[in-house]
C-alpha cells in the first residue's frame, strides 16, 4: 500500500513538472531599454525599428520574401545575421519604413503611394501578384523589439485570439462570397473584388522601469489593427472614409497609399519575462493537451500490465518450469490437470525454449539492419537533448531558429554513436565488410533526406520563394555533413570494431530449425500492422498539434507536454515490440531481429497516413508545388520517425530476448 502511494505521489509530481515546464521558457534576447528624445543613450534607445519578416499562406507552402509584393521599402535596408534554423524555416526578416520615437503618437503618416498602370506590363504583373497574395490570404509577420505584433479579434464564445501575422488583404468573389478577413468590414461587399490593408494602427505597451532599478522603459506588447482606407488625397491621406478597393478586372490605373499610425500605452502589470503570455493564453490547447497527455497515460498502463503479466506470471512459470525439468527426464511440474508432466509435454505448453538454438541466428540484410539501428540511435539522442533543452526554455519561441539549430548541430555531432552502434551490431551478425557498413551509416540516410531535401529546394527555387535555401547554406551543410558528421562516424565505427562482439547467453545452432506453420496474427505482416496502432495512439493528438505549427503556422511552445509525450512514447514502443515478439516466440518463429525493428516503425506509417487525411482535410493548400512541396517535407518526417521508433523497438526486444535466454538452463 506504501508503495502504491509512493507510485501515484510520483506520477502526480511528474504531471505538475512537465506542466509547468510547459509553461516556462526564457526569452532570446536580453532586454532592451527605450527613452523619449532627448534623453537616451547608450543604455536607452529612443527609436523603434519595426522589421518584417517573409509572408505565408496556409493555403500554400511557399513563403516569399516582404520586397517581392511592392510594399513600401525601407531606404536603408538592412537583414540583421539570421542563424541556421532561420534560413532553413525560409525566415527572411528586414528593416522596415515603420519606425518610431518612443511614447510620440502618431495619427496618420503617409509611408509611400504605389501607383499601377494599366498599359504598362510590368506594373500589371506586380500587381497581379498582389492580388494573387491576398487571393491566397499570405499573412505579414512583423517583429518589434524581438516579439511578434499580433492581431488580436474575438472568436467563439467571447474568448479573444491573437495572431502573430495579419493578412494582405481580402477578396470577395464573382459570386459574391466573401473570403477570409473579409468578413470583417461589411462595406467589403463589391463582386470581384479585392479589399487590401494599407493602413495599420498599432498600439504599443511598455513597462516602466521607475523605482524597479533600471532606467527608461520596456516594450511588453505590440498590437494593430489592419484596415482598408481609400485617401483620395495622396500626399495629404486623412485615414478615414471608404476601403481602399482593387478591381478584379484591371482596366484602370490602381494608386494605393500606404499610412500607419501608432499610439503608446503604459502597462506596469505585464512584466517583460512574460510579455508573450498573452499571445500563448490566448491558444486554447492545454486542455485538449491534457486529454491527450491522459489518453496516452491509459495505453502505457494497458501496455504495462500486459507486460508485468507475461514477465511476473507467464514467463516466471516458464522458466521455472524449464529449469526443473532440466534436472530430469520426469519431474513433477503442476499442471493445469494436476499431473506430472514430462520435458517434451513442457515444451508443448510453450514453444520459446524450443527455438533457443535459433534465436540469435544472424538475420538476413544484417548490413542494412545494423546501418538503420546506427542512424536511429542518432536521431534518438538528438530529439532527447533537444526537447530536454526546448522543455528547460532555452529553445522558446523567442530565440528564433533555434529549435531547428540546435538540432542540425547534435545531429552532426552525434555521428560517433550512430558509428559504434552501426558497427558493433554488424560485428555481432557475423559481417566482415566494415568499410560498406561505415561508408552506409554516414552516407544512406542522411542522403536520402539530402536529395529529398535538394529537390524541394530546386521547386522553391523556381517558384521563387523565400525559403529556397541559398547556394552558400548548401555548401555549409555539405561540408558539416562531411567535414564533421562522417569522419565522426568512422571515429565511432573504429572503436565499435575494435570492441568484441556483443556476447549472446546462447550457441546457435548449425542446422536452422524449420518454422511451424503460423496462424494469421502471428504471421509477420498482421504483427508488423498491429504494433504500430498504440504507439501511434499514444502521439496523434499531439501530432495534430506539430503539424499545425509546420503547415498552418501556429506558434507551438509547449514542449513539456511533448516531452512527456516523448517519454510515453518510448515506453510504448518498447512494450509492444516485447508483447508480440514473446507471442512471436512462442510460436517457435525465430526471426525477431528484423520484426523487432519493423514493428514500432510502422508507427512512421500511420504518421504518413494521418498526414494525408490532415492534407485533404485540415489544409486549404492550392497548386502542384506546395502540394508537392508538402509531401516531399513530410517524406522526410516519416523517414525520421521511422528511424527513431524502429530503433527503439529493437533494443527493447533485444534487451528482452537477452534476459529471457541467459535465465535458463540450456544444455
Amino acid at each position: 500500500m506504501k508503495t502504491r502511494i509512493n507510485m501515484d505521489f510520483v506520477l502526480v509530481f511528474t504531471l505538475v513538472a512537465f506542466s509547468t515546464c510547459s509553461g516556462f521558457y526564457l526569452p532570446g534576447l536580453a532586454p532592451v531599454s527605450f527613452c523619449e528624445d532627448g534623453k537616451g543613450g547608450d543604455d536607452c534607445q529612443t527609436l523603434i525599428q519595426l522589421f518584417v519578416n517573409r509572408l505565408d499562406s496556409v493555403e500554400s507552402v511557399l513563403p516569399y520574401e516582404y520586397d517581392v509584393f511592392d510594399f513600401c521599402k525601407d531606404v536603408d535596408e538592412r537583414r540583421p545575421s539570421e542563424n541556421l534554423g532561420q534560413v532553413l524555416f525560409g525566415e527572411r526578416i528586414e528593416t522596415s519604413p515603420y519606425k518610431f520615437s518612443f511614447k510620440k503618437n502618431v495619427k496618420c503618416q503617409k509611408l509611400c503611394t504605389k501607383t499601377y498602370v494599366k498599359d504598362k506590363p510590368m506594373d500589371k504583373n506586380m500587381l497581379d501578384f498582389l492580388k494573387r497574395g491576398m487571393q491566397l490570404n499570405y499573412q505579414h509577420h512583423w517583429i518589434v523589439d524581438n516579439m511578434p505584433v499580433t492581431w488580436c479579434y474575438d472568436v467563439e464564445d467571447s474568448q479573444k485570439y491573437c495572431n502573430p501575422g495579419f493578412p494582405i488583404g481580402c477578396l470577395v468573389t464573382t459570386d459574391g462570397r466573401v473570403k477570409d478577413a473579409c468578413v470583417i468590414n461589411s462595406e467589403f461587399n463589391k463582386k470581384n473584388t479585392f479589399y487590401i490593408f494599407n493602413h495599420v494602427a498599432i498600439k504599443i505597451t511598455y513597462h516602466n522601469g521607475e523605482g524597479e532599478g533600471w532606467r527608461g522603459a520596456r516594450l511588453v506588447g505590440a498590437t494593430l489593427e489592419p484596415k482598408s482606407i481609400k485617401n483620395d488625397d495622396a500626399e495629404k491621406p486623412t485615414c478615414e472614409g471608404l476601403p481602399m478597393e482593387v478591381p478584379g478586372v484591371f482596366d484602370s490605373d490602381v494608386k494605393i497609399t500606404y499610412t500607419y499610425s501608432v499610439t503608446f500605452e503604459e502597462n506596469n502589470n505585464i512584466k517583460w519575462a512574460s510579455r508573450w503570455d498573452y499571445i500563448l493564453v490566448s491558444m486554447p490547447h492545454t486542455n485538449i493537451q491534457w486529454f491527450s497527455i491522459m489518453n496516452s497515460l491509459v495505453i502505457v498502463l494497458f501496455l504495462s500490465g500486459m507486460v508485468a503479466m507475461i514477465m511476473l506470471r507467464t514467463l516466471h512459470k516458464d522458466i521455472a518450469r524449464y529449469n526443473q525439468v532440466d534436472q530430469g527426464d520426469l519431474i513433477k511440474v503442476p499442471s493445469p490437470q494436476g499431473k506430472s508432466i514430462s520435458y517434451e509435454d513442457a515444451q508443448e505448453e510453450s514453444g520459446w525454449k524450443q527455438v533457443h538454438g535459433d534465436v540469435f541466428r544472424p538475420p538476413r540484410k544484417g548490413m542494412l539492419l545494423s546501418v538503420f539501428l546506427g542512424q536511429g540511435t542518432q536521431i534518438f539522442i538528438m530529439t532527447f537533448i533537444t526537447l530536454f533543452l526546448a522543455c528547460l526554455g532555452f529553445l522558446s519561441p523567442a530565440n528564433r531558429g533555434a529549435l531547428m539549430t540546435c538540432s542540425v548541430v547534435l545531429w552532426v555531432l552525434l555521428g560517433t554513436p550512430a558509428g559504434y552502434v552501426s558497427s558493433r551490431l554488424y560485428k555481432t551478425f557475423g559481417g566482415e565488410k566494415w568499410k560498406t557498413n561505415v561508408l552506409l551509416t554516414a552516407l544512406l540516410c542522411p542522403g536520402i533526406v539530402f536529395a529529398d531535401f535538394f529537390l524541394m529546394n530546386l521547386i522553391l527555387w523556381v517558384e521563387g520563394s523565400s525559403a529556397a535555401i541559398p547556394f552558400g547554406t548548401l555548401v555549409a551543410i555539405l561540408a558539416m555533413w562531411f567535414g564533421i558528421s562522417v569522419p565522426l562516424t568512422f571515429v565511432g565505427a573504429y572503436f565499435g570494431f575494435k570492441k568484441p562482439a556483443i556476447e549472446q547467453p546462447v550457441r546457435t545452432n548449425q542446422i536452422p530449425r524449420q518454422i511451424p506453420e503460423q496462424s494469421f496474427f502471428t504471421k509477420p505482416v498482421p504483427g508488423i500492422v498491429m504494433g504500430g496502432i498504440l504507439p501511434f495512439g499514444c502521439i496523434f493528438i499531439q501530432l495534430f498539434f506539430i503539424l499545425n505549427s509546420i503547415w498552418s503556422h501556429q506558434m507551438y511552445y509547449m514542449f513539456g507536454f511533448l516531452f512527456l509525450v516523448f517519454i510515453i512514447l518510448l515506453i510504448t514502443c518498447s512494450e509492444a515490440t516485447i508483447l508480440l515478439c514473446y507471442f512471436h516466440l512462442c510460436a517457435e518463429d525465430y526471426h525477431w531481429w528484423w520484426r523487432s525493428f519493423l514493428t514500432s516503425g510502422f508507427t512512421a506509417v500511420y504518421l504518413f497516413v494521418y498526414a494525408v487525411h490532415y492534407f485533404f482535410s485540415k489544409l486549404q493548400i492550392v497548386g502542384a508545388a506546395s502540394t508537392i512541396l508538402y509531401f516531399g517535407y513530410t517524406s522526410i518526417m516519416v523517414l525520421i520517425f521511422f528511424l527513431f521508433t524502429g530503433t527503439i523497438g529493437f533494443f527493447a526486444c533485444f534487451w528482452f530476448v537477452n534476459k529471457i535466454y541467459s535465465v535458463v538452463k540450456v544444455d
